[in-house]
């Protein structure tokens, strides 16, 4: 049994604590005293509440502001600590003897569990996941250093926001999910083994989804640049990428991606390695919509052996993606900014510590001061996987389970649709409201309708008032892919994400070409506009909540209706009528 560090002796602390082991995790051994241990200790910015408000001010169609970005210089006049923060930090460090770095709002600690267990009243320990769980790549379970809770002293909780990745487990999953090869899609019988362009009907391709979801800004010029990142060892594949366009996207002959190695990421090539599902699925969608715009891959290491492990503990790897990408994009030049973003990763918010989570999810709000519209996907187990909290049974309860970072109200989340003839919500598309994030503003007119027309119903499950989820929809199904040379249709709110992020990065695009800025965070903007920039999707539902664990909420369901709701959100976009507001004198110069 796993003890929780008892707290006699602290005069005044802000405890920071699990209320239990992670699901899917278990307790090892205690931490010898003399195990090596980075930390990262978040500073208070001391200009964070007028920087929410200058960032809304800039993306809030209407204000004088609207469009004009911070740049890097102006962001960190925000972001800084005060001088008092940084002087009452590094004091109690060196009083206590502890090794430290400073950099912008970040303090490091490279030192021993010993003096981390005494320095933050923790318990370290490792952990290592429960079998039938994911697995290192090198086969080995993962396991990690952690303890279940820390404190910080009073005097210092107004000037330290986090100290990670202390309780920070991280159960990062790729949000989409294969559902055949194309051998097994055409039946053996049929002598077929690959896709064709045209069959529309069956799968999606870059032209099927151009005819599906028509509306788009050419030119021979490439304004501005789309990102994607890639976690958990996975990476785009040059080959297949080939592979695709020859069989799949000839129209897109030529076009290529570059990317970037960050916290050890590793660019694997050799379609022997790990596969890359997530990374090519990614990539060929993107491709599909934005030629000639620059794609870029961020390929973020802190997973497999990058890890420090109980049987390997030399290595203080903190295995964790959001932070390390989050922080390299944000010390680019402007020039070198992707202007949209694309992520097809999430995990369940209960999970996430909430000062790391409110931590992440500042930094996305600095992206989108800077002028880049991150776009997460939503998830792929509607309200829901488990729908339970805690990691036994004596210790668990019912509750939805948004899907971080998603739930951040400073992302805007995609859904999934389905039946691309009448277009349904799809039964996985990942919805509902957030456990830590409020409501933003921007919401107040739209989601209280839908949790009004609920009733009741589902009512000890979710809070209402909270940041709803996703923000919009597109189609979700039957995308094709390569990976590993062979040619796959996968399903997931990853694909739906990575199709959002084409149209957003082409209405870019548009405005570039005529000398306005890019987008930068959407959410007020769509909000905003909902009633005629997307086609409502008012029918379909997403069901989640698997198995007998989910006390009374087996097989609980969000439905598509009117207006806003948890499956698909607003609906579709409608790139025509949204391009006429954001960039109404642009003009595609296409064969002109």
């Amino acid at each position: 049994m796993f003890v929780f560090p008892l707290l006699a002796g602290v005069v005044s602390a802000r405890v920071f604590d699990l209320p239990s082991i992670p699901d899917g995790w278990e307790h090892v051994v205690p931490a010898s005293p003399d195990e090596p241990i980075k930390l990262r200790l978040a500073l208070r910015q001391q200009g964070e509440s007028a920087l929410e408000a200058a960032v809304l001010d800039r993306s809030t169609p209407g204000t004088v502001n609207y469009g004009i970005h911070l740049n890097r210089e102006e962001l960190q006049s925000y972001t800084a600590p005060s001088e008092c923060t940084e002087t009452s930090v590094t004091q109690w460090l060196r009083e206590k003897n502890v090794p430290h770095s400073i950099e912008a709002d970040w303090v490091t600690i490279r030192t021993t569990v010993d003096v981390a267990d005494n320095l933050f009243n923790a318990s370290f320990g490792w952990f290592r996941r429960e079998r039938g769980g994911d697995e290192d790549v090198d086969g080995e379970r993962e396991s990690k250093l952690r303890s279940l809770s820390y404190s910080i002293p009073d005097h210092l909780t107004q000037h330290i926001d986090t100290v990670q990745p202390i309780t920070r487990f991280g159960d990062v999953k790729a949000l989409g999910s294969a559902i055949a090869t194309a051998s097994e899609f055409f039946n053996t019988s049929s002598n077929s083994t690959t896709f064709v362009r045209g069959n529309c009907d069956s799968y999606e391709t870059p032209g099927c989804l151009k005819q599906l979801l028509p509306g788009s800004f050419e030119s021979e010029t490439a304004y501005g640049r789309i990102g994607f990142a890639s976690f958990l060892s996975q990476s785009a594949r040059y080959g297949d990428l080939e592979e695709f366009i020859s069989e799949l996207a000839p129209h897109s002959v030529g076009l290529n991606f570059s990317f970037t190695e960050i916290n050890g990421g590793v660019h694997l090539e050799d379609h022997d390695t790990t596969p890359s599902m997530e990374a090519n699925l990614d990539v060929a969608v993107i491709m599909g919509w934005v030629h000639p715009i620059p794609i870029h891959e961020y390929i973020v290491g802190g997973y497999g052996d990058q890890q420090a492990t109980v049987d390997d503990p030399s290595t203080t790897g903190s295995n964790e993606p959001y932070l390390e990408l989050l922080e390299y994009l944000l010390a680019l030049n402007d020039t070198d900014l992707p202007t949209v973003l694309s992520v097809s990763y999430g995990e369940e918010e209960q999970s996430i510590p909430e000062d790391y989570a409110r931590k992440v999810c500042n930094l996305f709000m600095q992206l989108g001061a800077r002028g880049v519209s991150v776009i997460f996907a939503s998830g792929d187990y509607g309200p829901g996987d488990s729908c339970t909290t805690g990691s036994d049974a004596d210790n668990s309860s019912t509750y939805f389970q948004p899907v971080f970072p998603a739930t951040c109200p400073w992302v805007t989340a995609v859904g999934a649709t389905a039946n691309r003839d009448d277009m349904i919500g799809a039964s996985f598309s990942s919805g509902g409201f957030s456990l830590y994030f409020d409501r933003p503003g921007y919401q107040d007119d739209a989601v209280p309708a839908y949790v009004a027309g609920l009733g009741g119903e589902y009512a000890p499950y979710f809070n209402g008032s909270k940041r709803a989820f996703p923000d919009a929809a597109t189609i979700g199904v039957n995308y094709a892919v390569v990976d590993q040379g062979t040619q796959y249709l996968v399903n997931g709110t990853s694909a739906s994400a990575a199709t959002f992020a084409g149209q957003v990065s082409l209405l870019n695009a548009a405005r570039l070409s005529t000398n306005l800025t890019a987008l930068g965070f959407l959410n007020p903007l769509l909000y905003n506009y909902s009633s005629s920039i997307f086609s409502d999707v008012t029918g379909g539902s997403s069901v989640g909540c698997v198995g007998n664990s989910a006390f009374g909420a087996q097989g609980a369901s969000w439905n598509a209706t009117d207006g806003w709701d948890p499956v698909t959100g607003f609906g579709v976009l409608n790139f025509t009528r949204l391009q006429a507001i954001v960039a109404p004198d642009a003009t595609s110069d296409v064969g002109s």
